[in-house]
């Protein structure tokens, strides 16, 4: 597919930014509700998007309804990011303080929307007498939380890796290489599952950028902010954050050849993220190529992550069941005095729309999915009104939607369903991150892989017993 840039107006680019705020999670608002709280928001004098942003971070909050939703976010989740361009000889650095949450980091992308280099929390080197609360058994609510990370115009060494193998290496800069005419720069900052009650930053607030000019003059915050150009129209390939519509309608011609439902198959197929061609595969019935790079093929994902997803169409049953052992991790929502460890460090199941509109309906994360002695879970996947009546936590369920338009685009019945491992590796080898090659999901992932069926609405509530003990 032919590489094209293209320039979008600030406003709908971050129209293009991602998670609810503890309590908006998991409501799904509809469009109405959203534009009246925006209009009422500007009558307020208030921005019409919900959430903190400075004049740096001027992209986001984008998670799922009603921040800006696009390009899969998670929604446990929020992401900021930053378009600027350092001035000549001008050095540029992020001072903030590490957020009460499980997970953060800085990763820096290309015009395609492709990470160049992820600067995860445990890996940020923090200042003198600073504490950094992600590192297995840290204190958590350590008072001195403060660290600086240098943004630098290049490239990362090629052979560097990404992953929880890098543990007890530290990084001080992060590799943001210019590109297009402008020399633009871009950083995603993202927040996963901040502590109960802490607002969208994790109680920290986002870093201030620290510019040192050529001339050795130092501006801080909102004065760096004129000379880093950061409202500058964010150049970008327009696949970036959604396949482009007419592209979708081919993948949807092709996939039409193989069946009415094609790519949703019963039993249902998983396929692990790689590169945009593999996506594409999915719908032209064609196989990754060989050697084709892990988690590419998102859009602005995340190096920490790995991906499997599945198309679901409801033409094979109006409720999708998936049962699966759950790896362990961290239990930080509550506030956890110290951070633990376990097979990785955050998991979780997404409703998302079609390739072409990238919008998350919902998501559940390892801290609220019901697990059973057994160490397994089961997740229902169905529109609201055919949820059953005992795809409930108190049931031992855990329920997602999906959305009455579908894919948003195209077929009211297609929904993705997509799973995330963050830093799987190591001693855990049934991880995303452990799939050999594509193909092997199933026996790579042994009992952690999730199989699905679909099934009837009075079939799941004959299949899941149900009895609330009376107290």
């Amino acid at each position: 597919m032919k590489k094209s840039m293209l320039g979008l107006t600030a406003s709908f680019v971050m129209a293009l930014a991602p998670t609810l705020t503890p309590s908006a999670q998991a409501q799904i608002l509809s469009p109405e509700k959203m534009m009246g709280d925006a209009l009422a928001s500007v009558a307020a004098g208030k921005d019409p998007i919900p959430g903190p942003r400075s004049c740096f971070w001027l992209r986001g909050p984008a998670s799922a309804d009603p921040y800006i939703n696009i390009a899969y976010p998670d929604a446990a989740t929020f992401y900021w990011a930053a378009v600027f361009t350092m001035p000549p000889g001008a050095k540029l650095s992020l001072e903030g303080q590490f957020a009460h949450s499980r997970y953060m980091s800085f990763i820096s992308y290309d015009e395609a929307g492709r990470p160049i280099e992820s600067v995860a929390d445990y890996l940020i080197k923090p200042k003198a007498g600073s504490t950094n609360p992600f590192l297995a058994e840290a204190d958590r609510n350590a008072k001195q939380r403060d660290y600086t990370l240098e943004v630098v115009d290049g490239r990362p060494d090629p052979k560097l890796k990404t992953g929880m193998n890098l543990v007890g290496e530290q990084r001080d800069i992060i590799n943001t290489p210019k590109y297009g005419p402008p020399g633009q720069q871009v950083i995603l900052y993202r927040i996963y599952v901040g502590d109960k009650g802490t607002d969208e930053t994790g109680n920290a607030g986002l870093p201030i950028p620290v510019l040192t000019l050529a001339d050795g003059k130092v501006l801080r915050g909102t004065d760096a902010c004129p000379s880093l150009k950061t409202r500058q129209p964010l150049l970008l390939d327009p696949a970036a954050m959604a396949v482009p519509m007419p592209m979708y309608q081919t993948m949807l011609q092709e996939a039409a050849k193989f069946g009415p439902t094609f790519p949703a198959m019963n039993p249902p197929v998983w396929h692990q993220q790689l590169d945009r061609d593999a996506l594409y595969g999915i719908y032209l019935n064609k196989p990754p190529a060989e050697g084709a790079r892990k988690s590419e093929g998102g859009f602005y994902p995340n190096l920490d992550n790995q991906y499997i997803r599945a198309i679901v169409n409801r033409k094979h049953g109006k409720v999708f069941m998936v049962r699966a052992k759950a790896p362990t991790t961290p239990r930080t929502y509550k506030g956890d005095a110290s951070m633990g460890t376990g097979d990785l460090r955050y998991w979780s199941y997404c409703s998302n729309q079609g390739f072409a509109n990238t919008r998350v309906n919902a998501c559940v994360h390892d801290e609220n999915v019901p697990t059973g002695p057994d160490g397994f879970y089961t997740i229902v996947l169905s529109r609201k009104a055919d949820r059953p009546r005992n795809a409930i936590a108190q049931c031992g369920v855990a329920w997602l939607p999906m959305a009455d338009d579908g894919d948003g685009a195209v077929d009211d019945d297609v929904t993705v369903l997509q799973l995330r491992h963050m830093l799987g590796a190591g001693a855990f080898p049934n991880a995303i991150q452990g799939i050999s090659k594509p193909g092997m999901e199933e026996k790579d992932m042994g009992a952690y892989y999730p199989r699905g069926r679909y099934m009837t609405v009075n079939q799941f509530e004959t299949a899941i017993p149900c009895q609330i003990e009376k107290r």
